[in-house]
């Protein structure tokens, strides 16, 4: 019949969810703290060890074997130790049983401590050697508690950490839902194991994907890359590894109920599915799906691409705010430039038209042959006195101006007045015919003096003739 001690640790080791020989282990290490507090010194090297069959404690210790023992913890007698073993000279070292007939109550309570201590070791232990090989996979757990910047997922044995940035953005989580979560990393802490799990990652798709195709799981189908936007969009490009197989059919399935289930999993995300191809001209068109493709010029030096859309396609090939493009760019791993028919027909017709030859203008000349000619001209004198030889007399000539061939070629300046036609008078309006009319002049008398009459505003004004004019 097992004892009580043996049946207490068959509990704990399944409460703790813990093997036998893990929790035989801490209580042994927490058996050696507590009588080395009481029983023997603080440096000397014991070992305890429990039987499994009765639960027996032994105690063994190191003691130095001695003529006369001053100290019994540490010390053995030469004598003593001939009847268990013999050939031993004073000075060795040799290890005994040393099991105390019984423990202090404050050896028992730090023996508690430390049992308790080990056995939350060795279940933290237990669980990051659990979940480390599980990185990289997707597990299933439920929302404990929610806090503004992270989530607790409860996976059974552990708690996982969804930080705010491998959340999805079209997502709302209440406690007790239930998800399937990536698990980003495993780490030790102070508190234990930490599990970061996502929504996010663009492996989830992928595992997912694997899950709910058979064929992608026993390798027919291959999944060469994935491009994700969680919670709006994602671009997965597959091919078949057996010739005749339909590598994008087996991925959505009958009547679509694969992806369908993929999309439910995501909570309505959409997923393309395309085929990969091995030329990139290829692989980039299936990428632009559904937007249909003109053609594909390819820049090799800078990994890069031209894709030319008809015009009518342009904005689908785009998509929404650039997340078509965006996508393929991630999935194929090319710089793609789009450009519609219109635009990229112009651009060409530019390159082949020859550029115009430089046309100097009349009164103007180049920079090179202004300095020539002002250098050609600098020495000729600015004017020169000619005599006008005769057979009578001389008679000097008003002196030429020489005048140079750059300012002969200046135009002649001419103002507005000269060129344009004399401007028409402007109508009169009936305010200035009314005026004009009112300022007339009559003529008063003959002999005496001929006077002026100036009728203007309602008076009369006469003046004389030479006072007037």
């Amino acid at each position: 019949m097992k004892s009580d001690f043996l049946l207490a640790i068959t509990q704990l080791s399944a409460e703790k969810n813990l093997s036998r020989e893990v929790v035989l282990g801490a209580v042994e290490s927490a058996l050696v703290s507590a009588y080395r507090k009481d029983n023997f010194a603080q440096n000397q090297d014991i070992t305890v060890k429990i039987d499994p069959n009765n639960g027996r404690v032994i105690v063994w210790a190191k003691k130095t074997v001695v003529e006369r023992v001053s100290d019994p913890r540490c010390e053995i007698s030469l004598d003593e130790v001939k009847r268990v073993k013999k050939g031993i000279t004073v000075g060795e070292e040799i290890v005994v049983e040393a099991t105390p007939s019984n423990a202090g109550r404050i050896a028992a309570q730090t023996a508690k401590q430390v049992i308790l201590q080990r056995l939350h070791e060795a279940e933290h232990s237990a669980i990051f050697e659990e979940y480390a090989d599980k990185q990289g996979e997707v597990i299933t757990g439920m929302v404990r508690r929610i806090e503004p910047k992270q989530v607790f997922i409860d996976l059974g044995r552990a708690e996982a950490v969804m930080p705010s940035t491998e959340q999805s953005a079209n997502e709302r989580y209440r406690v007790g839902q239930r998800l399937k979560v990536y698990l980003v990393e495993v780490a030790q802490s102070s508190r234990g194991p930490l599990l970061i799990v996502s929504r996010s990652h663009p492996n989830l798709l992928r595992r997912i994907i694997e899950i709910e195709v058979p064929e992608i799981y026993n390798g027919t189908v291959e999944i060469k890359s994935v491009a994700r936007e969680a919670g709006f969009r994602s671009k997965v490009a597959v091919t078949a590894r057996q010739e005749g197989i339909d590598a994008v059919g087996c991925c959505v399935g009958l009547r679509g109920i694969r992806i369908q289930n993929i999309v439910n999993e995501l909570n309505g995300e959409k997923i393309d599915v395309v085929n990969w191809s091995a030329d990139p001209a290829k692989f980039i068109t299936n990428a632009i799906s559904p937007a249909q493709v003109s053609g594909v010029r390819l820049h090799e030096e800078d990994n890069s691409a031209v894709v030319i859309i008809p015009d009518k396609q342009l904005s689908l090939a785009i998509g929404k705010e650039g997340q078509n493009v965006r996508l393929a760019v991630k999935l194929t791993g090319w710089r793609i430039d789009i450009k519609s028919e219109s635009s990229f027909i112009e651009e060409e017709k530019s390159k082949t038209e020859p550029e115009p030859e430089p046309v100097i203008e009349e009164g103007k000349i180049e920079p090179v042959a202004e300095g020539l000619l002002e250098e050609q001209f600098a020495e000729e004198p600015e004017e020169e006195i000619v005599v006008a030889e005769t057979e009578q007399y001389e008679v000097p000539v008003k002196s030429v101006p020489v005048v140079s061939r750059r300012e002969s070629r200046k135009p002649e300046i001419r103002f507005a007045e000269d060129i344009l036609p004399p401007a028409e008078p402007k109508p009169q309006s009936k305010t200035q015919q009314k005026k004009k009319k009112k300022d007339v002049h009559i003529k008063v008398g003959a002999e005496d003096g001929i006077k002026l009459k100036k009728k203007k505003r309602g008076y009369n004004t006469y003046q004389d003739d030479e006072e007037y004019f």
